[in-house]
């Protein structure tokens, strides 16, 4: 049997990143002499991170375009046209047997291409509603691997697989608390507060923590604030209080998620996922500063379900207090939120991901 050949492009942020990554992985556990190849935009996080997974990556001159006018923006169709050539190149040249994308506009390209070519495309959509890309490379896809139900207004429902999206591998495998209490340092007597922004950090939920910080330790709990590398600096400070660690970043996910009894977190696709996963009573806080408002819609499938809280950053400041409140004094609230979202999780994701990419192999 000759050696299978992947080409795998998704980027931009953590959340296309990592699925990528992960899908990656578990095809080269089971094809132990696949060739991958990563196609990224060049300047953004993949270029870095990929390599540091252990995979070749090429970078093609894309980005998105911007919600104001911006020289950015009309430089787009000449970074379309370059990236499409490129793409084209790229795919004559290493000659894949399927082409995986996760999302983002360098992903839109090379999946194009290889439509264009008749290679076998497959697209992982993360988010309850999808980015413009993906809706538009749905028509030509072989198979599109979803995340949440009733998609059919945007994909075609004879080629839509519910998969759920990938998630790290030991947060399938629960932590044990003990563990987690020690590692962290923690009071086994207090409820820990794990509070998350992603690994750039939330700059609006880290606002709301430092002026609820008083508030929320006189609930007589211990906080796990995870900042962001770009607010360290800003926030480092109350590492001086009691029952208050401040990060950058947290390696040990499996164990902080163990650890933590409520969570309050943005709602990207990958924290949602997460999130399923450990079945921790969360208050989604969405950013609205995404494209299609998708972080609010990822919450909203989970929060209709009575899975988590939802509070937009509008109505912070009139709710906030209350919700949280009523969540850490209310043990069946706990209890009913924990069961309800642990009740979405999908923990075979990237397995059944692969297993669809499998099928199409030529």
């Amino acid at each position: 049997m000759k050696k299978s050949r992947f080409i795998i492009s998704g980027g931009g942020t953590g959340g296309h990143i990592y699925p990528a990554v992960a899908i990656a992985n578990e095809l080269k556990s089971r094809f132990p002499e696949a060739e991958f190849l990563f196609v990224g935009a060049k300047d953004k996080m993949e270029m870095q991170k990929v390599p540091q997974a252990g995979y070749e990556i090429k970078g093609l001159w894309i980005s998105g375009i911007q919600r104001k006018l911006t020289l950015d923006n009309a430089m787009f169709p000449l970074k379309l046209a370059s990236s499409m050539l490129n793409s084209f190149k790229i795919i004559k040249s290493f000659k894949p047997n399927v082409v995986i994308g996760t999302g983002g506009f360098a992903s839109g390209a090379v999946l194009k291409a290889a439509s264009m070519l008749n290679i076998p495309t497959v697209i992982q959509e993360q988010n309850s509603y999808p980015g413009i890309t993906n809706k538009l490379l749905a028509k030509k896809a072989h198979k599109i691997c979803v995340a949440y139900e009733n998609l059919e207004q945007f994909f075609p429902k004879d080629k839509m697989i519910l998969t759920g999206n990938p998630v790290r591998q030991d947060l399938i495998n629960e932590a044990s608390k003990s563990e987690a209490i020690a590692y962290f340092k923690l009071d086994a007597n207090k409820k820990t507060l794990l509070v998350l922004g992603g690994s750039l950090g939330a700059r609006r939920i880290n606002q709301l923590i430092e002026k609820e910080l008083d508030f929320l330790l006189s609930q007589n709990i211990q906080i796990i604030w995870q900042c962001g590398k770009l607010y360290l600096n800003d926030y480092s400070k109350y590492n001086e209080k009691n029952n208050v660690q401040v990060v950058a970043f947290i390696d040990r996910m499996d164990l902080v998620y163990a650890a933590a009894d409520i969570v309050i977190s943005r709602s990207g696709a990958s924290s949602v996922s997460e999130l399923c996963i450990v079945g921790k009573p969360t208050i989604f806080i969405p950013s609205p500063n995404v494209a299609e408002d998708h972080q609010t819609k990822n919450a909203k499938a989970i929060s209709d379900k009575s899975g988590a809280i939802l509070i937009k950053e509008s109505e912070l400041e009139n709710q906030f207090e209350a919700v949280f409140s009523d969540l850490i004094s209310n043990e069946s609230k706990q209890s009913e939120l924990s069961q309800n979202i642990k009740k979405l999780a999908l923990p075979n994701a990237t397995k059944d991901i692969v297993e669809e990419i499998v099928k199409l192999i030529k």
